[in-house]
């Protein structure tokens, strides 16, 4: 606390002397400028003017440069230095250009050691003939002739190395897709909707013989007049043949994709890369009548059709996968004794990336059939969210998430229900048995196409059901039209509102998603309809297949019979279908193991209506 002055201090006169503190130089450079008038101008100039008549007195010398410094030599010396006198030798030996591509590349894999020098590297010595001519012939060291042993112990050991190079394989990869290309080119041309490329025809050689030069003239006019002669019967056979005939559509098969491996297999389910459309994913599972084997997930590409890309191999039976949209590399595969497996196919290890054998919710039948399906449909790029949805033989309808393993939670669980029978007048009731589960085992299932909160659920007693994915009420109503197990349901992708149905028997169901019976019924044989599938460029346009044939169906046709029905698989029975993506093709899967990959010819074109004469309720549009 400061203390206060009395009045008598106040009055005190105090004197304050104030005074210049000591200059601090932060920053002192001596100037290099001398006044005139100042007393040391005199000898300044004296030195400039020797500095200036030494420096013209270095012109002319060849040492001399000029720079912005320069200082004086000092005195020269001369040193002398007493050494012994260098020998000239010529050494020399017989190599070849292997020789040399050999030691190149063993200098730049493995770094030369450090050798200690030897008594016969040091020495030279000549030999006797070249002494007597005067000329000197160097002995190699130990060094130089170490260098042809060392290529031979790389020769004898070079081809495992080969074998085992990631070189090799990269090429023989080139070379395999190179043949392939050449062996297929026809066919693949035809598949991508490209002219074909024919071969020019090689011209004879010029110096052949007078007596070869007649033969083959005459064997030109022979060809000529066969060439004739057909063409006038195939005129002939086009004029007879009707204009029916020649606009029926027809199949022709292009290739197959099926190697050894496959063979004893029967092909379950197909799917295409969503990204990639060259790559198809196909699965196998063993015969039904056989021992269970294990099963196969391949990847098959149009670029080699005789050996698969990737390989899984799995401990059961393949029952259903489909590819990934957010991520491509990804395959979900579903197997017979219902675990879901995904694999990463971008990696060469047969590995599972996740598997559900460790899940606590894992099925316990079947896995019939998964999808990816998005949430959103508007997103792009990394915003695309999916779930992967599959539907088993015990009864439930799963949502798998994807963390560090594989889980999942129930979308739905089937309940069987109770055939409603009339009661015939005077009849009495007869007691039920009660069934031996609650739950009816799911067959397939299809999301609607637009939106993908509602779907369709196939089950073994032949009921259809359709069912939302949010609200309370799961089962929106059942579609009854089946006598037995429904195998596939297919939305319609362009008329959204209409969806297909097969079944064990025997028939197809064309239904209308506010009618609750049937619109049209189509058979044609008395066998099992495996698969059905709409054609991704009409809506009018679809293919089934049973156990003998495939059937292309056009409604704006006919609706009482295909259009199209061969049996394109003479050894095996035929088990699914799949439609290409960006072509007029179709691919079918046997119980032999084998896809075939065949080409539609002669089809309407394409449409994208519904004809309105089919009894559906609600507005629709002509074809």
């Amino acid at each position: 606390v400061e203390a206060a002055l009395t009045e008598a201090e106040l009055e005190q006169r105090v004197d304050i002397y104030l005074s210049e503190t000591d200059t601090l130089w932060m920053l002192d450079l001596p100037t290099a400028v001398v006044s005139t008038e100042a007393e040391e101008a005199v000898r300044v100039l004296e030195r400039n003017k020797i500095y200036a008549e030494i420096c013209n007195a270095k012109i002319d010398s060849e040492y001399f440069e000029e720079k912005m410094v320069q200082t004086i030599s000092g005195a020269a010396k001369t040193k002398e230095v007493q050494c012994e006198t260098i020998t000239m030798a010529e050494k020399g030996m017989m190599v070849t250009s292997w020789d040399f591509d050999k030691s190149l590349n063993a200098s730049e894999t493995e770094p030369p050691k450090a050798e200690e020098p030897t008594d016969a590297a040091e020495k030279s010595s000549t030999s006797p003939t070249a002494e007597e001519h005067g000329q000197a012939v160097a002995v190699p060291s130990a060094r130089e002739s170490a260098v042809p042993a060392r290529s031979h112990e790389e020769r004898e050991c070079h081809p495992e190395a080969i074998l085992t190079s990631e070189n090799l394989k990269q090429d023989l990869v080139v070379m395999e897709r190179i043949l392939m290309e050449n062996i297929f080119q026809p066919k693949l041309a035809v598949y991508r909707q490209i002219p074909v490329l024919i071969e020019p025809d090689v011209t004879s050689d010029t110096d052949r013989k007078e007596g070869e030069e007649e033969e083959d003239e005459e064997e030109k006019k022979d060809g000529k007049k066969q060439e004739e002669a057909s063409l006038k019967s195939s005129v002939l056979s086009a004029l007879n043949q009707s204009p029916a005939d020649a606009a029926a559509p027809s199949l022709e098969q292009l290739w197959s994709y099926r190697c050894d491996l496959t063979n004893g297999h029967s092909v379950s389910s197909m799917a295409w890369n969503k990204v990639n459309p060259d790559l198809l994913a196909v699965g196998y599972r063993g015969f039904v009548s056989q021992d269970q084997k294990k099963g196969l997930a391949c990847c098959w590409s149009l670029k080699n059709p005789m050996w698969p890309e990737r390989i899984f191999r799995c401990e059961h039976g393949v029952t259903a996968m489909d590819f990934s949209l957010a991520s491509p590399n990804l395959l979900a595969v579903g197997m017979a004794n219902g675990h879901v497996a995904i694999y990463d196919v971008r990696s060469r290890n047969d590995a599972a990336l996740l598997d559900s054998s460790a899940s606590l919710n894992k099925h316990t039948g079947p896995v019939w059939q998964l999808r990816w399906v998005e949430q959103d449909r508007g997103a792009t790029g990394g915003d695309r969210k999916e779930r992967l949805v599959c539907i088993s033989g015990d009864g439930r309808m799963t949502q798998w998430f994807i963390q560090q393993r594989l889980d999942c939670f129930d979308l739905m669980t089937i309940k069987r229900t109770r055939s409603e029978k009339k009661k015939l007048p005077g009849e009495r009731e007869r007691k039920r048995e009660a069934p031996i589960s609650q739950q009816a085992a799911g067959m397939c299932f299809d999301f609607h196409p637009e939106d993908t909160d509602i779907y369709l659920a196939g089950t073994e007693e032949g009921h259809i059901h359709l069912c939302s994915c949010s609200g309370k009420e799961q089962i929106l109503g059942t579609y009854r039209g089946h006598k037995g197990p429904v195998y596939s349901v297919a939305w319609n992708p362009s008329s959204t509102d209409m969806f297909l149905s097969c079944s064990a028997d025997w028939s197809i169901l064309l239904w209308h998603r506010d009618s609750y019976t049937p619109l049209l019924t189509f058979t044609s044989v008395t066998a099992f309809v495996d698969d059905i599938k709409w054609a991704p460029k009409s809506a009018l346009i679809f293919a089934a297949v049973n156990e003998r044939r495939v059937e292309i169906w056009d409604l704006s046709v006919s609706i009482f019979d295909p259009v199209l029905s061969c049996a394109a698989s003479p050894e095996g029975s035929l088990s699914s279908i799949l439609f290409a993506k960006n072509t007029e093709c179709l691919l079918l899967g046997d119980s032999c193991g084998q896809v075939g990959v065949w080409q539609l010819h002669n089809l309407a074109a394409p449409s994208t209506k519904v004809r309105p004469c089919w009894g559906c309720p609600g507005p629709h549009s002509s074809a």
